[in-house]
């Protein structure tokens, strides 16, 4: 089993208003930051046991602020420092307004070299998945969110980047107050028009101490509506399948062979490293995190000290975590694995808080076979429990101690 390497670039042009994320809105420190990545990488090298690198993530933040070069040396700091896997999937999220150039002569637009310099210099690195954020094609979305792009953009930057590109996942954004059924329907066929593989989509969600929060508390921004981000979602799963994707976790819909192999080894328990301020680690045992704060972060580097807090799981922390990423995902549960890994108790106490929700339609048990051709059997969300995995996983958690 290999490793996945996380590496976040804490930087913004501005704060989109729903986010929570970990993200500084001032470039001053980029370059002391970039020295700090990669001195973390140097020292944590041994952490993954000598297990190959499978996949490199470089998420946000804004990874696309970066210049090229900049990202080139923590790619090489990554080969200098890890065993690597030959073309490994290097995914590097964008916002559309980094991908164009608007402030070049039309002389160089003509010639194409916009194109040339953004694409084929990620490609030249090694980069060979890009994740937009477009959240929305309408202006009036990206406005309501504060986004550093707009329509145009979002447009310009796809036509721009398919045609370099073949695996490109786009991130949408449904449940949006003011967005119609029609508005979301046609976000979703300007998608497909494009030819990407990939759609990640997520509900508008309200995070504590977010601008969000701020503004639906003050009456400047109307409140979630449950029943249209439902009625969004149960749209999202019909056109895709429509349109060949396999809606292989609750947020993600890729076509065959795009599936995102980095989220998909957080989905399946391989163990990662995550790299820089506010990033999470895993090694099958353990959880840590880094501190939240780029000059905390940057000066405990240079002091060789590793600033991150260490959660080490029990078993009950790993049961919960099975059942909450297994229920999020077409893999599902295996019952067998809970009766082998967790015991009896784990799994008796699976058949006993699932039942209702089984008999509800929500959760269903199919079986399939292993490569010795023995049966294993799966709980799953059905299309009406998806929507719902989250507050359902956490009715199967174990609270009590093991």
């Amino acid at each position: 089993m290999g490793g996945a390497l996380y590496i976040h670039i804490p930087f913004c042009k501005q704060a989109c208003f729903y986010c929570d994320f970990h993200f500084s809105t001032s470039l001053k420190k980029k370059e002391e930051l970039i020295q700090a990545l990669v001195k973390e990488l140097e020292i944590r090298k041994g952490e993954l046991d000598n297990k190959t690198i499978e996949t490199i993530y470089f998420g946000g933040g804004t990874p696309s602020l970066l210049a090229n070069d900049e990202l080139q040396v923590l790619i090489d700091s990554v080969y200098k420092n890890y065993s690597v896997i030959d073309n490994p999937e290097i995914t590097l999220e964008a916002n559309p307004d980094d991908l164009i150039d608007n402030d070049v002569s039309p002389r160089a637009q003509s010639r194409g070299l916009i194109e040339e310099r953004i694409f084929e210099n990620y490609r030249a690195i090694g980069i060979n998945r890009l994740s937009i954020g477009i959240q929305s094609f309408f202006e009036d979305d990206l406005k309501s969110m504060n986004r550093a792009h707009n329509s145009e953009e979002a447009k310009k930057c796809l036509q721009l980047a398919t045609q370099y590109f073949d695996n490109i996942t786009i991130d949408l954004i449904y449940g949006i107050p003011s967005m119609s059924l029609e508005k979301w329907n046609e976000n979703l066929e300007i998608a497909f028009s494009y030819g990407v593989n990939h759609i990640s989509s997520y509900a508008l969600t309200v995070e504590p101490k977010t601008a969000l929060d701020s503004f639906i508390k003050k009456g400047k921004y109307l409140p979630i509506d449950e029943t249209l981000a439902l009625e969004h979602f149960n749209h999202l799963i019909d056109k895709t399948k429509a349109e060949g994707f396999v809606h292989y976790e609750i947020s993600n819909f890729g076509k065959p062979d795009y599936f995102s192999k980095h989220n998909t080894s957080y989905w399946q328990g391989k163990p990662y490293i995550g790299i820089g301020p506010s990033a999470h680690s895993f090694n099958s045992n353990q959880r840590s995190w880094n501190v939240s704060n780029n000059s905390k972060y940057i000066q405990s580097i240079q002091n060789n000290v590793l600033p991150n807090t260490i959660e080490t799981l029990s078993k009950k922390d790993k049961y919960n975590e099975y059942i909450m990423t297994g229920l999020r995902t077409i893999w599902g549960v295996s019952l067998n694995k809970i009766e082998k890994e967790f015991g009896e108790v784990f799994f008796q106490h699976l058949k006993a808080s699932s039942e209702k929700y089984i008999k509800n339609g929500l959760l269903i048990i199919s079986s399939n076979f292993d490569t010795h051709q023995n049966r294993i059997n799966i709980l799953k969300t059905t299309q009406k429990g998806k929507f719902l995995v989250d507050g359902i996983a956490s009715e199967l958690f174990i609270l009590d101690s093991f």
